[in-house]
């Protein structure tokens, strides 16, 4: 199992990422994303819950990236799935 984790919670890095926000061709296909900021630990709290109720595999989620508050990270999880 990979670990994402900051080394340092005092230091914030500059990051840069982004989404692919392209519309599929596919009216099937659905993408959601979910954000989870907070605490380091509350948002690593958050994850592996949700993957012990199988609800997504923690290594789906991002790295935790810097929060927009000073002590916050975050993380994202994409889920794709398909609508009947």
């Amino acid at each position: 199992m990979q670990n994402y984790f900051l080394e340092d919670s005092t230091h914030t890095p500059a990051v840069r990422f982004s989404f692919d926000t392209t519309v599929t061709s596919d009216p099937t296909r659905e993408s959601v994303r979910l954000l989870a900021i907070g605490s380091r630990r509350g948002v690593l709290h958050v994850i592996h819950r949700l993957h012990r109720l199988n609800f997504a595999e923690a290594e789906a989620w991002s790295p935790l990236l810097p929060g927009p508050n000073p002590g916050e990270v975050m993380s994202i999880l994409t889920l794709s799935f398909w609508i009947d």
